[in-house]
């Protein structure tokens, strides 16, 4: 029994060195931790059960038999973050580069297998040279599985992907399948073929940071939602985002303790609203207001600036955000705002997670860039994604609420439960000059005439009464009593029930 019990033991240190002392200081050399060490940083302490941790490759072409290692690139396993169980696989990039075998892939599989059917996350730290080329179709076909399986986890389990390394070709479709994507900075890229196949097909000339580092796919492609300046900062900021959501689509998001009061006001918010409608200021002041000790996770804070989308908590329970940003744009919607948020909502929908806008929107984006790229399908998006959505909806509109980004802004004509405006709210088809020059197009040419007018139309329609006679806003609040009007909506809400006609699946128009 001693001699099995040094073996076992034996064994599993060898699983443990992975490929190998010179391997792992090369991955150290590069900024890099290993899979292992990534999982002992993401996880509790002491939490993590590994599973497969003895399984090798069957691959026997250009000699692959004689080189095997125990895991085969790929470390499996459950723990806990926080306390809330949690399923990950690490790609082992010591082992044949971290690259897809077909056992590499069973394992994968095996975890989101057990991930759905217990109900928890599913975490992937992706570091991989792709596809191993030994394996030829075998491999491809492990990498088919695993997004099959994506696709059916899809809205069942959150699904997040951390990108650590090279990940490139096929490898890359499995992270965009999932709910949100991470990257950390100068050691990790994405992309479907890379710089050399670029330089030959199209001769473009472009290093593989600027073909798919962070920056890229943080500010340009949307592909990915943050970055991190390294390994151990990705890793710390994944635990905090956890926290915020559910694990499955069949629980509430968690509630944490908190400390902030219910009723605070906050007396500076009643100036955060320029005298000049024209003058931008900052929509994230207002949301660290509202959040409980100002705690705001934001999503993809690099890309399509004019909208913010991210998480905070009201009373310790998580809830999503979307608000238009007057620092940028005027925080008018356009195509890169209406995806970023559309899929935002989506997300908030399937994981039961209620949503908050903040509504301070010109308009849509004119322009032939704009038509030509589809604004009006991709605003269609942000439209859908909100008339879907069943979970609670509270919306407040702070200054303007023109044309149709009104309606499609959370509006009570898509279901919005509860919609508040401050009184510096301007609820209108278009700006007051604009629909002057419209109405009274006989008078422009006598300029005193039209600013009485102007006048005249401002002060009928430049406020949210008129929306308000009209029921399409429940509520004028000050600004000062927002964090306890919205505390107050949704702690209403807590026990809504609003199910949709069955289908077996919308068709969003993508």
């Amino acid at each position: 029994m001693t001699n099995v019990l040094q073996e076992l033991e034996t064994r599993r240190d060898q699983a443990r060195q992975g490929g190998g002392e010179k391997r792992i200081a090369s991955q150290h050399a590069k900024g890099k931790l290993t899979a292992r060490e990534r999982i002992e940083i993401l996880l509790d302490e002491g939490s993590f059960e590994e599973y497969d941790m003895f399984v090798a490759h069957r691959c026997t072409e250009f000699g692959m038999e004689e080189t095997k290692f125990s895991g085969d690139g790929v470390v499996t396993g459950w723990g806990t973050v926080n306390g809330r169980m949690t399923y990950v696989y690490s790609q082992d990039f010591t082992v044949f580069g971290g690259s897809l075998s077909e056992t590499n892939a069973k394992k994968i599989i095996k975890i989101m297998e057990m991930a759905m059917k217990n109900g928890a996350p599913i975490i992937g730290l992706n570091d991989s040279g792709g596809a191993r080329i030994q394996e030829g179709v075998a491999s491809l076909g492990g990498y088919a599985d695993i997004f099959q399986m994506n696709t059916l986890a899809s809205g069942v389990v959150p699904q997040i992907s951390m990108i650590m390394g090279p990940c490139a070709g096929g490898a890359v479709y499995s992270p965009a399948i999932t709910d949100f994507i991470f990257m950390v900075r100068d050691s990790s890229y994405m992309f479907v073929t890379g710089p050399d196949v670029v330089k030959t097909v199209t001769n473009e000339i472009v290093t593989a940071e600027e073909l798919g580092g962070a920056k890229t796919h943080t500010s340009k492609s949307s592909v990915a939602d943050d970055a991190f300046d390294n390994d151990v900062e990705a890793l710390s900021a994944l635990r905090r985002f956890i926290d915020f959501l559910p694990l499955n689509n069949r629980e509430k998001p968690p509630v944490q303790p908190f400390y902030d009061s219910i009723g605070r006001q906050d007396k500076s918010l009643d100036t955060l609203i320029p005298d000049n409608p024209n003058k931008p200021y900052d929509i994230k002041e207002l949301v660290y207001k509202i959040a409980d000790e100002g705690d705001f996770f934001e999503i993809q804070p690099d890309f399509a600036k004019n909208i913010v989308t991210g998480f905070i908590r009201i009373e310790g329970s998580t809830v999503g955000v979307v608000a238009n940003q007057p620092l940028v744009l005027a925080g008018v919607l356009d195509i890169n705002a209406s995806r970023k948020a559309a899929r935002f909502v989506r997300f908030c929908d399937c994981f039961n997670i209620p949503i908050l806008t903040l509504v301070d929107v010109p308009g849509f984006l004119p322009g032939t860039a704009q038509e030509y790229g589809g604004v009006i399908k991709h605003g269609a998006k942000l439209l859908f994604a909100y008339g879907e959505a069943t979970v609670p909806k509270v919306t407040l509109i702070t200054r303007k609420a023109y044309g149709g980004a009104y309606d499609v802004m959370a509006s009570k004509h898509l279901r919005g439960d509860v919609n508040y405006a401050w009184p510096s709210a301007e609820i209108a088809v278009m700006g007051a000059k604009g629909a002057t020059e419209i109405l009274y197009r006989s008078e422009l040419d006598d300029p005193d005439k039209i600013a009485e007018r102007t006048k005249e139309y401002e002060d009928r329609f430049a406020n949210p009464f008129v929306a308000a006679e009209m029921g399409f806003i429940d509520d004028v609040i000050r600004p000062r009593n927002t964090r306890k009007r919205l505390a107050s909506a949704f702690a209403s809400l807590r026990n809504k029930d609003l199910k949709n006609p069955w289908k077996k699946h919308d068709n969003i128009p993508l």
